[in-house]
């Protein structure tokens, strides 16, 4: 650092403190991460702190509780006994942050409501939703912010049965077919996968679908630095899951 940078910020510090708040919303870090790093201002510290109690509290879970509450949600709506929620009495706790317990990388196809599937309430899954889910630098972006400033415990990939980005992908692969507009970014995304089961016994899209998930489950999984540092100090979990159209079932694969 100069000379002169140095010692205007050590001279200045409402400059100082306008520095951090810049920081503060370009990074989009939350309050507790600036808390852990010292980089709050002593007049915002009081005033973070009186936030800092979690919105749902029974949210502050381990990754494996976090599993198992997901898993207990699809059951309950695979058995048509799904929860009532009371939206009003959510929407009022929320309005001070979100503290979600689970994030969900899941296709865009509109018979998949990840919300709906797993018995969640508002608040409690951050969703990320893109044709074929499979993992985007924006889709990953978003799931590093779940779990580093949200504080997400879970992330889940979910895949699902017949799904039309995938068969795309297969006729790019297979057929050459060349698809209008952008469509081509999904098939080339999906291509890696399809070419590692093209040639394996059974069901063509039902293998790809599963393998994209894997895949997509391995990348995350090795997303430096946020990712791979919450997995090692045991802080998160990253799974795969399958799905069915017919029953609702989610069966993990990953």
């Amino acid at each position: 650092m100069c000379k002169s940078c140095d010692s205007n910020s050590a001279s200045n510090p409402a400059s100082n403190n306008n520095e951090r708040r810049r920081f503060l919303r370009l990074a989009g870090l939350g309050a507790g991460a600036l808390l852990l790093a010292g980089a709050l201002p002593d007049r915002l510290l009081q005033a973070a702190e009186k936030t800092s109690t979690p919105p749902k509290p029974k949210n502050v879970i381990s990754p494996d509780e976090a599993l198992k509450r997901l898993m207990a949600g699809n059951e309950r709506y695979v058995s048509g006994n799904s929860e009532t929620h009371d939206f009003k009495d959510e929407r009022e706790a929320l309005v001070s942050g979100q503290n979600p317990f689970v994030a969900v990388l899941s296709c865009s196809d509109s018979r998949i409501a990840p919300e709906y599937a797993f018995d969640t309430a508002r608040g409690d899954l951050f969703a990320i939703r893109v044709a074929g889910n499979f993992v985007t630098d924006e889709g990953l972006a978003s799931l590093e912010y779940g779990v580093a400033v949200l504080g997400a415990p879970l992330i889940l990939v979910l895949g699902h049965e017949s799904c039309g980005a995938i068969e795309a992908g297969i006729k790019a692969v297979k057929d050459h077919t060349v698809f209008p507009g952008q469509i081509p970014k999904l098939t080339d995304a999906l291509k890696p996968s399809i070419e590692q089961v093209i040639k394996q016994p059974g069901d063509l899209v039902a293998n790809a679908t599963a393998q994209n998930v894997r895949n997509s489950v391995e990348r995350l999984k090795k997303a430096t630095p946020l990712l791979t540092d919450a997995l090692g100090s045991g802080k998160l979990k990253i799974v795969g899951g399958i799905y069915r159209l017919a029953t609702g079932k989610v069966e993990l694969i990953a």
